[in-house]
């Protein structure tokens, strides 16, 4: 069923300004600043304390750990969209889709890591095209491979914009790393937020209902 309303979009085409996705994103992030704020924190803190103290486990906690916390931001960013009350609590979400998630992560990654060893422009390609596996995953309820798939399908129809859009995020967070790190409280939420934006007005008639 998603498959086939995926496909139709795909068919029909479609266009996204980003400007607009940033400013929509900047507006949610400030509905939940401080709460987009204090988790990124948090998030930052594990890598950090994973890194100084624990270097040898540092592989196994960002396969096992981070996607289901980063994935966080997409639950809230669907609950701000539909205008409802939005608690810390919620940025815990993405440990309810845990498997899949994880599975999305190690197989998106793994098949980019391929690309970028063979010939680097197929890994390129493929980091921009997954951008939307977990969302597929999460509202579309995809296996792992249907997620990867139907996000790269999707997301082909205009790669050279989706991956302007991935040198800005890319461009925001290091930024945000330069200042001493204290940025990236602000780009993190803002790239997830942006992200979850474009799936939602791309998708919406596919997963809607």
């Amino acid at each position: 069923m998603y498959q086939e309303k995926l496909a139709a979009i795909r068919e029909r085409g479609y266009d996204f300004d980003i400007a607009d996705i940033l400013g929509r994103a900047w507006l949610m992030f400030k509905k939940q600043a401080i709460n987009s704020a204090a988790y990124t924190m948090l998030i930052l803190s594990i890598h950090l304390l994973t890194f100084q103290y624990l270097p040898q486990a540092s592989l196994v906690v960002s396969i096992l750990l981070f996607p289901p916390l980063f994935s966080g931001f997409y639950l809230v960013a669907n609950k701000l969209n539909q205008g409802l009350p939005v608690h810390y609590g919620h940025f815990y979400g993405g440990f309810a889709f845990y498997t899949p998630i994880v599975l999305i992560w190690l197989l998106g990654q793994a098949l980019t890591a391929i690309g970028l060893l063979l010939l680097i422009i197929p890994g390129i390609y493929l980091m921009v095209s997954y951008n939307f596996a977990v969302l597929m995953s999460i509202f579309g309820g995809m296996n792992a491979w249907q997620a990867l798939e139907e996000s790269r399908k999707l997301i082909t129809g205009k790669w050279l914009k989706f991956f302007l859009l991935t040198l800005i995020f890319i461009g925001l967070n290091i930024a945000g790393a330069l200042l001493y790190f204290l940025g990236l409280i602000i780009t993190i939420p803002l790239t997830f937020y942006a992200t979850y934006i474009l799936f939602e007005d791309l998708t919406k008639e596919a997963f809607e209902g």
